[in-house]
């Protein structure tokens, strides 16, 4: 069985392409030969920023021979159709074969397909491959009407077996498959002919070229790791940034050098941002004192002084860069010490969204929804507002606006440069958080207070415009914007009723998108909501007031905002699912959950929904579920039957057995014990005493025909079949359940 090796050299491919680039070509030419039939034994590719490599192993010399038998018309048919059928199967009339059906004789054609040979199918395969080839980015050069990410040179393409090594002939837009390629751009530029990957990989090493990506990554860390020791010094790690060096050289060389003493006083971040966005430099830091104080750069080759022009020149082009980042750090620190208010007000005239106003706007909501979260989250109110008032003031300084990515942590300095305590200051930084499922979850009361208020203006003010998540498309990161609220309420053990702030908000996005909305009547309206904690009754407070707002702008409030927030909290109810999913827990446990009174507390639902799937997942949870559920459909079933809702209590002096009179028992029992765990929100001992039920309803469906000949009787145990479904049905909605 011969071996595959596919080399495609080229000019340099961006770093951020070449790994899936390498998939891509695996996976095209695998599933190429799979179709044709050649199967093989393994296939992996290796990268480096000037080839895509590919090798196969275990591939079949030839494809197999194919015998098809296909079914056609019957003898006798009309000419057309047999006709038909043979130039399909590509034969002649007296190559058919008659044979009989239960529907009759039939014509039948056996159809054989010779096996083809590998260095022919892997050809025509390649060819499509690299003509089809799906850059991110591609270019065309010369005449040639081929388009590749960087101009293609060469196309190795080589079979191996014990007989040696033969090139599959192919060519694509002249360029000639062969059997070389060539080494380091400028340690060892010439072309030489390789007969095996183990030949090709062992020669390319010989002449400076480590084509495994994860070796090089290896190299280079090591390498720094011990510069770093030596110098009593440690390297910031930074995975993606190893990778990314990883893939713009072929022949890892690590330098260390100095960082000019004047630029050492910069924040860390700075440092570390700007040496890697524009250099693509390691941060060497001192473990001592936390300041970065070197750099680790990678040269693509050695040289006859050890780096040290190469160093010369990187440093010179980095002090040039730093010089940049401290003009911007100390002109931003004297705003911040003089006014760091100016940075806000600029903010006027920054559009948040073309339909939710300024970013100025959005402070303004996000400080008024601050306020209202403080008593919940234990902040207090001034400092809350104040907090959401400077958190993004860093918009506006130049820092950021050179570099984005320290949004929030530039704050965090700016805020504590002008003088504001560092609880507020942390706030800039924190209230971003979390971003992502591994991100750490603030814990300090001011910086949960504005993080809730920012994701909660996000995703009410989306929801107000109608720009919600679909499918995969999420643009404005809505998903993660509550995800993240739900993380910031069970971690910090927060009672939030989402629905009331959902209200708020909504008027004041609603006021954002439509100026017709007046400011004194939001105001009132807010107040209202405030006082009531319900919009049905903040609307009749104020409908008054309101109803001379122009265009019906108060109807439509009145119909939106309420169908608005209901249709937010079934998307947290959905968010919720996913995360509590990694828990174990099932969405039908959690529907069982939801269904009941309160589903807009977040903390309350899952504390229920943690309870009850503990109980589900025993004989005795599962066995109740069984029970209720039979109680559930014979009432249901009966209700209908007769035209009337049996839920008028059931009598104990009609009942007839034992088990008839445990359960009565049981029920009372287990009633009081979850009215009295239901009112101190203690979930397990209430689904506990629910659970408890399950022996006394076993019992009784073992022993009593419900739907006797006695009318009184069976009336009487359907309204106790009533009192099974409303005492479970007061902890959770069992009928949700699956199963």
């Amino acid at each position: 069985m011969p071996d595959l090796l596919i080399e495609l050299f080229s000019e340099e491919i961006p770093a951020r392409m070449q790994a899936r680039a390498g998939e891509d070509l695996k996976k095209r030419i695998a599933d190429g030969l799979v179709e044709a039939g050649l199967t093989y034994s393994s296939a992996a590719t290796l990268t480096t920023p000037r080839r895509l490599t590919l090798a196969v192993e275990g591939l079949l010399a030839q494809s197999p021979t194919i015998r098809e038998e296909r079914k056609g018309p019957k003898v006798g048919a009309p000419d057309k159709a047999i006709e038909g059928f043979l130039r399909g199967a590509g034969m002649t009339r007296d190559q058919l074969e008659e044979r009989e059906t239960p529907k009759g004789t039939v014509y039948f054609a056996t159809i054989e397909k010779a096996g083809r040979p590998a260095a022919e199918i892997i050809a025509e395969v390649l060819e499509a491959t690299i003509r089809n080839f799906p850059w991110p980015k591609s270019m065309r050069w010369g005449s040639g009407s081929l388009r590749w990410v960087r101009p293609l040179h060469s196309i190795l393409c080589i079979l191996t077996d014990d007989a040696g090594a033969q090139v599959v002939p192919m060519e694509v837009d002249g360029i000639r498959s062969g059997d070389t390629t060539a080494g380091h751009r400028f340690m060892a530029p010439n072309r030489f002919p390789v007969t095996s990957f183990e030949d090709y990989a062992a020669k390319l090493k010989r002449a400076f070229v480590i084509l495994s990506p994860d070796e090089r990554a290896e190299h280079i860390w090591n390498d720094a790791q011990n510069m770093a020791f030596a110098a009593g010094l440690e390297i910031v790690e930074d995975k993606g940034l190893l990778a990314e060096v990883a893939g713009l050289v072929e022949w890892p060389v690590v330098l260390m050098g100095q960082i000019d003493d004047e630029f050492l006083e910069l924040p860390p971040e700075v440092l570390q941002t700007s040496m890697k966005e524009h250099q693509k430099f390691f941060s060497v830091r001192n473990p001592k004192t936390g300041r970065i104080e070197r750099f680790i750069t990678v040269a693509n080759r050695e040289t006859a002084d050890n780096g040290a022009t190469i160093l010369a020149g990187n440093q010179k082009v980095l002090s040039a860069r730093l010089a940049d980042a401290k003009f911007f750090w100390e002109n931003d620190l004297r705003i911040a010490k003089s006014d760091i208010t100016q940075w806000t007000r600029a903010l006027e005239n920054v559009t948040f969204h073309n339909k939710l106003g300024t970013q100025a706007q959005r402070i303004d909501r996000i400080a008024a929804l601050a306020r209202e979260l403080a008593p919940v989250t234990g902040a207090d109110p001034d400092q809350a507002e104040k907090a959401a008032r400077l958190a993004k003031a860093d918009l506006s300084s130049e820092m950021v606006y050179e570099f984005p990515e320290l949004q929030g942590l530039m704050g965090r300095y700016y805020v504590e440069a002008a003088g504001e305590d560092a609880a507020v200051a942390a706030v800039a930084q924190e209230h971003y958080s979390p971003l992502g499922p591994s991100d750490d979850v603030p814990t300090a009361p001011l910086s949960v207070t504005v993080a809730l208020a920012d994701k909660l203006d996000t995703l009410t003010g989306f929801w107000a415009i109608d720009e919600k998540p679909t499918g995969s498309k999420d643009p404005f990161a809505l998903r993660r914007a509550a995800l993240g609220i739900i993380r910031l309420v069970l971690n910090n053990n927060l009672r939030l009723k989402l629905d009331r702030y959902f209200d708020s908000q909504l008027v004041r996005a609603e006021s954002a998108a439509n100026d017709a909305l007046a400011t004194d009547d939001i105001n009132a309206l807010l107040g209202e909501i405030a006082d009531h904690g319900v919009f049905g009754a903040a609307f009749q407070a104020v409908k008054e007031k309101l109803a001379k707002m122009p265009n019906g702008d108060f109807l439509r409030l009145e119909k939106k905002v309420p169908d608005t927030s209901d249709d937010l909290l079934s998307f947290f109810h959905d968010r919720l699912k996913v995360f509590l999913r990694d828990e174990g827990i099932r969405h039908d446990i959690i529907d069982a959950c939801i269904a009941k009174d309160g589903n807009d507390d977040l903390n309350l639902l899952v504390k229920r929904a943690r309870a009850l799937n503990a109980v589900i997942a025993t004989e005795d949870g599962e066995n109740l579920v069984q029970g209720f559920k039979r109680a559930n459909n014979i009432l249901t079933q009966a209700e209908e039957k007769d035209g009337v809702e049996y839920s008028y209590g059931a009598d104990v002096k009609f009942a007839e057995t034992d088990s008839e009179k445990a359960v009565f028992a049981a029920l009372d029992r287990a009633q009081s014990q979850i009215d009295v765990a239901l009112k101190s929100e203690d979930f397990p001992a209430a689904v506990a005493a629910m659970a408890a039920l399950r022996g006394p309803v076993d019992g009784f469906f073992e022993d009593v025909q419900v739907n006797t000949d006695n009318d009184v009787v069976r009336r009487n145990r359907l309204n106790l079949l009533s009192q099974i479904r409303q005492v479970c049905s007061s902890v959770a909605d069992l009928s949700r359940i699956e199963g």
